[in-house]
């Protein structure tokens, strides 16, 4: 086969066409294809044949009538088939035309005439609002009471002039269960917060830091007040990747998968050296009973003083207190071991979404739930804690600490000239609406929120690298977040504070008051001999002069004076 035969076929699918084969021809026979050659095919004669043997087929099978009315309803059911999807069609672009028509209402359609779309009665497909991805806070409905509620002046008691409680108004416990969020709060640029591991432990660190929380460098504390939307930063339990496990503060594993369990609300608090009483709750509804974690940690003494004192039995509670035993602390000083459990309950309750610590002396006497409400949920916070009743400015409280001994006066002097350097002031008013610099550190609220892990965090480290006075170091920290992030802290009143949690005296001065015995009655004084009053002596009266007649006196005479003419029948 030569390249001749390259070509448009004819109809009968045999040689070529007659004028390219005469073109061919004249061409010398030439093998060679013309530039442009023509694609026009004539329809294939086989196809009309068959076309008339399937109507031949049709008009022999039914008659014409048949055929007729067999048209009439496929073109009806076309036609209707057209109809339904050119409805379709206009239906949707009248749906566009509207929404257009409500921001554009002239439309020009040529240069000389213009239309004015007119808005119908069409139906507009309005998507809802994306559902929100964190907790927006509410506002109580206008007309509730605490809406308006002011607290009343101070009771004007002479004899007391310390601290004291005030009202609050909290919601019914059936109200604040049902205002609790269902989302997390939003945490502002922080949206991803781990924690540094170190094994074995690199103690580069210039000054401060524990085995149990690091040696960071003063460049890596630094850092870590640089928010990022990611961030991994010193947060104790260095040594071990689960909190509780390897770490110092060990915790048996029976209890870490009770505290594992705990999903929602945690109320937390320490006992060390059987320093205090547990003290058990009270107001707290059945629901919270059922729903709130309550541990209470404690070291190998405060257990063996509940065993020996009958308190902890096999069930490893204490009324609703389910009792923690501390194995290998990581400090000598039980304050500062305190700080553990107080600073970092996200870290030992992973799964929890709120934490309320409370210091092992005090007695909590309002249901977690409103207190959630109150001080977190109301305000959209996500950390609140009770400024000091008395104190507001750091330099005073670091004087007060020195003045009653709490710690060593170098090192609290040492910890205030490093915050000095850093920029830290003392209290005015232009740090408004922030109202102190001090909290009153034994109750601390919060949701465990990136953010807010992240300042407990820097707190404890804090406490970790210089004294374990936590009111001295709180301002700093706070101050250094919110500039950053525009994040603060709710601190409310002390006084309420001292509403929900009552203050009870320690152990050791509780012994003492219930052995003290009453001290004895003072000896009565020896008796006097008797001595008789002298006998009365009737003193003599002066007697008028007079003369006494029938028992009766009767005074001196008198002269008369006689005025003439005054006797009796005599005319004056």
């Amino acid at each position: 086969m030569n390249g001749g035969s390259l070509g448009i076929r004819s109809g009968s699918y045999g040689s070529l066409d007659k004028p390219q084969q005469l073109q061919q021809q004249q061409n010398g026979g030439s093998n060679h294809l013309l530039p442009i050659q023509s694609t026009i095919r004539t329809k294939p004669a086989k196809m009309f044949k068959e076309k008339d043997r399937f109507l031949h087929w049709i008009r022999k099978s039914v008659g014409r009538r048949k055929v007729g009315m067999l048209l009439l309803c496929v073109i009806s059911a076309a036609v209707f088939i057209w109809v339904l999807y050119v409805g379709k069609i206009m239906a949707c672009f009248s749906g566009e035309d509207a929404q257009e028509s409500d921001q554009v209402p002239n439309m020009s359609i040529s240069p000389n005439i213009s239309a004015t779309v007119r808005k119908q009665n069409t139906t507009t497909l309005v998507f809802p609002p994306p559902p929100p991805s964190h907790f927006l806070g509410y506002s109580l409905p206008p007309g509730h009471p605490c809406n308006t509620f002011t607290l009343p002046p101070p009771p004007a008691d002479r004899k007391r002039t310390g601290p004291r409680p005030c009202p609050v108004c909290y919601l019914p416990v059936e109200e604040a269960i049902a205002l609790m969020p269902k989302l997390p709060s939003y945490s502002p640029v922080l949206k991803d917060l781990t924690y540094i591991y170190e094994n074995p432990l690199t103690k580069n660190g210039e000054f401060g830091g524990s085995d149990f929380g690091g040696y960071p460098t003063v460049a890596q504390r630094t850092d870590s007040y640089d928010i990022r939307e990611s961030m991994s930063v010193h947060c104790g339990f260095v040594r071990g990747t689960r909190a509780g496990r390897n770490t110092g503060y060990d915790i048996d594993e029976v209890d870490l998968d009770a505290m594992d369990q705990c999903r929602g609300v945690v109320v937390s608090s320490a006992i060390f050296a059987a320093f205090d009483n547990i003290q058990q709750p009270s107001n707290i509804s059945e629901y919270s009973k059922r729903t709130v974690c309550f541990f209470m940690f404690v070291d190998d003494e405060t257990e063996a003083y509940l065993q020996n004192s009958g308190q902890l039995g096999d069930s490893r509670k204490v009324g609703v207190w389910r009792i923690v035993l501390i194995h290998n602390p990581p400090y000598t000083d039980g304050r500062r071991t305190g700080k553990i459990p107080k600073l970092l309950p996200h870290r030992l309750f992973p799964n929890a979404r709120f934490s309320i610590w409370i210091d092992g002396k005090l007695e909590l006497v309002v249901d977690p739930y409103q207190i959630l409400e109150r001080h977190l949920w109301r305000k959209n916070a996500t950390f609140a804690i009770s400024r000091h009743y008395k104190r507001f400015d750091v330099f005073t409280e670091a004087e007060a600490n020195k003045a009653a001994g709490k710690y060593d006066n170098a090192s609290i002097d040492f910890q205030i000239d490093f915050y000095k350097s850093e920029g830290l002031s003392p209290y005015t008013l232009d740090k408004l609406p922030i109202t102190s610099d001090v909290p009153e550190g034994c109750v601390v609220i919060r949701e465990h929120v990136p953010i807010s892990n992240l300042f407990a965090c820097l707190w404890y480290n804090e406490v970790d690298r210089f004294t374990s006075r936590d009111q001295i170091s709180f301002a700093i920290v706070r101050d250094k977040i919110r500039a950053k992030t525009n994040w603060t802290v709710n601190m409310f009143l002390d006084c309420e504070r001292r509403n929900f949690v009552v203050q009870k005296y320690h152990r050791e001065v509780l012994e003492k008051m219930e052995h003290m015995s009453p001290p004895p009655p003072l000896p009565l004084p020896p008796a006097l001999p008797e001595i008789l009053p002298p006998p009365r002596v009737p003193q003599e009266t002066p007697m008028r002069r007079g003369i006494v007649r029938r028992g009766r006196r009767v005074g001196p005479r008198r002269h008369r004076k006689v005025i003439a003419g005054g006797r009796q029948g005599e005319p004056r």
